[in-house]
């Protein structure tokens, strides 16, 4: 999974959205493509930046997502990009839940062992579950499956990664990151 952090032009913001749109309709043809995401900047002006875009885009393997990043249409969707943004990408390759788990100062701490990363998962996804199944799901009612699991996914996913799940690991990194006995 790899994350790309990019800045809009002022009054870019459209055309970044329809330019992602087409950057991510070409890796949807390329082998293993899981899916993608554009997570807007915050409209309550809750972020710094009100221009910050973050695209995620999801491979079912390191393999695939390498012959997606080396590939010319992605390079002719960057070039396409390139008129509506500003400032550096920012670009971080994410596996897995480990990424809400790496602490700060990755080099000084080591990741938390795997069976504490599934507890503290299981303590934000369940709730995270339960509150979007007593409040939006009931208003899905009409909506085909897949379609309902595919929005309830997705916001249990932006949910736990921009709320709970740094709410949790801070609340209980000295637990998380205590020495093995």
């Amino acid at each position: 999974m790899v994350l790309v952090s990019r800045r809009a032009r002022p009054g870019h913001e459209s055309a970044l959205e329809t330019t992602w749109e087409q950057l991510s309709a070409a890796a949807a043809s390329f082998p293993g493509y899981l899916g993608g995401q554009l997570i807007r900047p915050s409209a309550q002006g809750e972020t710094d930046d009100e221009r910050l875009y973050h695209m995620l885009f999801a491979f079912d393997s390191e393999d695939h997502l390498r012959q997606w990043q080396q590939s010319p249409a992605r390079a002719l969707g960057l070039k396409a990009l390139e008129p509506h943004v500003e400032g550096r990408e920012v670009v971080r390759e994410l596996s897995g839940l480990d990424h809400w788990f790496t602490p700060h100062q990755a080099q000084q701490q080591h990741p938390p062992p795997r069976w504490k990363v599934a507890v503290v998962s299981w303590l934000g996804i369940y709730p995270t579950v339960l509150v979007l199944f007593l409040t939006v799901a009931p208003w899905l009612g009409n909506w085909p499956l897949p379609l309902r699991v595919a929005l309830i996914t997705a916001l249990v996913v932006l949910i736990m990664t921009w709320v709970v799940a740094p709410a949790l690991t801070k609340a209980l990194r000295g637990w998380l990151h205590a020495p093995s006995s």
